[in-house]
């Protein structure tokens, strides 16, 4: 990683490259999602600075939650309808799942939006939290919170792309799949969202 990574660029990049109502990209075929009501969903892209370097907060699910079973995710979910932005809705479930406050939150901007195979679009909000931090996970939603450095998230040799056919769907298409880091393997939208971050601020101004 060879640009200094303060929150000033990373905020500039993503105000840069957010362009609202763009879709970034979208699980499986586009043909998938016409006309198909999409559900409004946004995640928390918890960034914390942490043993000298940049650092993301992800979350494993449990086996009990409606979507997403056991994979590992950014905290998020559905908006309300009460929710006016984005950024309320990735706020108020991070604080749902993991204990995180708002005012503990320093919001940096949004990346655009992606379509995910459970017909979500969700949109990605970043923003800058204390670390170490006294998180209170949900035990019914989150069975574990931990980091992973952005330097190796950035490592090409970390991941690959493998061929998963969605339901209903004779031929696979391409599936972003980390390598284990700590036991936890990120893959699928999560998988994407955060090379789609790593793009954005990791690119020269």
């Amino acid at each position: 990683m060879r640009l200094p990574l303060t929150e000033e660029h990373i905020a500039r990049q993503l105000n840069k490259t957010y362009q609202p109502g763009l879709i970034a990209s979208m699980d499986g075929y586009a043909g998938m999602y016409e006309n198909i009501a999409l559900k409004c969903a946004a995640v928390l892209i918890p960034l914390v600075w942490w043993k000298d370097e940049w650092q993301l907060v992800f979350t494993r699910r449990t086996d009990t939650v409606e979507h997403h079973k056991g994979q590992v995710s950014f905290p998020g979910g559905g908006c309300e309808l009460d929710e006016a932005t984005p950024e309320a809705t990735a706020l108020r479930e991070a604080e749902e799942e993991i204990g995180l406050a708002p005012k503990d939150v320093r919001l940096l901007g949004r990346m655009n939006d992606i379509i995910t195979i459970t017909r979500y679009r969700v949109t990605p909000v970043v923003g800058v939290m204390p670390w170490p931090y006294p998180l209170r996970l949900e035990p019914a939603e989150v069975g574990r919170a931990f980091t992973i450095p952005l330097p190796w998230l950035a490592e090409r040799d970390h991941w690959d792309e493998q061929p998963i056919a969605p339901p209903g769907e004779s031929r696979p298409f391409p599936v972003l799949k980390y390598h284990p880091y700590d036991g936890e393997i990120l893959w699928g939208a999560t998988a994407r969202i955060t090379q789609s971050f790593l793009k954005t601020v990791l690119e020269e101004e």
